[in-house]
């Protein structure tokens, strides 16, 4: 007869097992609970519902909070791109301030310019009216001083001043008479040298030729007599007198060019 084993002892290891399990599952899970209830400051011997409820109510907050969060980063998102708006708007604000005071920069130096050249004409205009004031003060003096003498005194000075006026008109054309004398005896003068001038060429000319012929005869003489040297000694060229003729000659013709 063969002997059987009991269903316990063959389940035996399996339940043993799954007894294991089940024991480090509800330690994990009264861990996990105990956890939960310290993080959610509940009393530890709480139902599930209430650690139920703290959860829900954990994470509603958590929603919030994300929720207030992206409002938050929305908030300064909007912000910055304000500021960085108000930024490009103050710096072109700057930028055309900048050129509005460069403007006003050179119309002031135009207007400075402007002012001192005025202020110069005008300077030159109050002269101008303080001579003409001065002149027509000096005029009216001589009116008064005139109206103020006596018929006699005034008649006397008129024949003064008509006698004044002769001497000068004569004193005028015996000037205009000597320079007129000058000039006619410049002109004659000027005539003669020219003249001699002439006369001093053609002189100069003569010489060249006579020294020239003279030096061709003797020359041909030479042959004619027995001794060369009894011939008479002809006179040797003066080449420096006639340089320096040419050169006052040159000298006094370009002064009556310039003339």
């Amino acid at each position: 007869m063969i002997n059987h084993p009991k269903e316990s002892d063959v389940n035996q290891p399996e339940l043993e097992l799954q007894l294991k399990v089940w024991k480090e599952l509800a330690i994990s899970k009264q861990v996990l609970m105990r956890t939960a209830t310290d993080a959610l400051k509940l009393d530890p011997n709480c139902t599930q519902e209430q650690l139920k409820e703290a959860l829900e109510s954990v994470i509603q907050k958590i929603a919030k909070s994300e929720t207030h969060v992206a409002q938050v980063q929305a908030e300064a998102k909007n912000t910055v791109a304000a500021i960085e708006k108000k930024l490009t708007a103050s710096e072109k604000a700057q930028a055309a301030a900048a050129a509005t005071i460069e403007q006003l920069r050179a119309a002031q130096e135009g207007m400075g310019r402007d002012i001192v050249a005025e202020r110069t004409g005008t300077t030159r205009e109050i002269q101008k009216l303080k001579e003409r004031i001065a002149e027509q003060e000096k005029a009216m003096k001589a009116i008064n001083t005139a109206l103020s003498d006596t018929p006699e005194n005034v008649l006397r000075k008129m024949n003064t001043l008509k006698k004044q006026k002769q001497e000068e008109a004569e004193a005028r054309r015996a000037v205009e008479s000597a320079l007129n004398t000058m000039r006619a005896d410049k002109r004659k003068q000027e005539q003669h040298t020219t003249e001699v001038l002439k006369d001093s060429a053609k002189l100069l000319q003569g010489y060249r030729d006579l020294h020239a012929a003279c030096t061709t005869i003797h020359e041909q003489l030479k042959p004619l007599v027995a001794d060369a040297k009894d011939l008479p000694a002809l006179p040797e060229f003066d080449t420096k007198l006639v340089e320096g003729i040419e050169q006052a000659t040159a000298k006094i013709e370009k002064s009556l060019d310039k003339k």
